[in-house]
This record gives structure tokens, sequence and C-alpha cells, in this order.
């Protein structure tokens, strides 16, 4: 059964614009070691939370793992995990930090317990929530 997960990107370095663009991105340059073993757990059909950070400050399209469980290519001594994405859709209406810190169905997702972690996982029911929100 596929997992749900979060995925935070500047826009000003890849924007959602840009995985579809490229049509398939790899994750990589993640230096925490929460986010790693996040990297590492994701399986081949996982679903995940496009997020722009910084700029935006929104789940903004949903991508898809299309490789998972390889080795970060900007990681020389290879000690750090990477996954590639598929983007699947721009969501109807994106869904802000500010509108899941106000609902109290989202106050325990990590995205807002845990704000500088790039990598994290949703929960399912989290995950609907988010969808109906957004129209999708």
């Amino acid at each position: 059964m596929a997992r749900y997960w979060l995925m935070k990107s500047e826009p000003c370095e890849y924007s959602w614009d840009d995985l579809v663009k490229d049509q398939e991105g790899i994750w990589s340059g993640v230096r925490n070691h929460r986010a790693k073993n996040n990297l590492a757990a994701m399986e081949v059909g996982d679903q995940i939370f496009f997020y722009h950070s910084n700029i935006g400050l929104e789940i903004v399209g949903i991508a898809e793992v299309s490789v998972a469980g390889i080795t970060d290519p900007t990681d020389p001594e290879g000690k750090w995990a990477a996954v590639r994405l598929i983007p699947k859709y721009k969501l109807p209406n994106p869904v802000s930090l500010k509108q899941i810190k106000a609902d109290p169905a989202l106050a325990e997702m990590e995205v807002v317990k845990l704000m500088r972690l790039s990598v994290s996982e949703v929960r399912p029911s989290e995950w609907d929530h988010i969808m109906e929100i957004a129209g999708a």
C-alpha cells in the first residue's frame, strides 16, 4: 500500500513547474538525518505533496515516487538517500501552510510540528483531508 509524504522545495531552486517540464526529477541534496530516513523509507508508487517553501508556502501538486532507494548523486561519500519523482497533477486549489495550521484536523502534521524538516510523512487521514480542501 502506498504511503504519503510531503516534500518541500524552494520554487526559485526547483518548482512544481520545473518538475512538470522535466517530467521526472531527482530529490537530492537533503542533509537532515530524519529527512534521509524518510527518503530511504519511500517506495515506488508512494504519493507526494509537492510543497513550495519560502515563496508561496503551499502544497501545489501531487507527485509520485518513480524510483526509490537510490544514493544521492550529490553526495561523494554515498551516505545520503534520494528518490526520483514524476508529476501527477497540479492541485485545483493550492493548500497553504496558514490553512493547514488553522485546521484542527491537521494540527499534528510534521510540516507544522517540525517546520524545518524538508521531507515528512503524512498520515492517510491528513492526506484525505488536504485533498478535500484542495478540491481534488
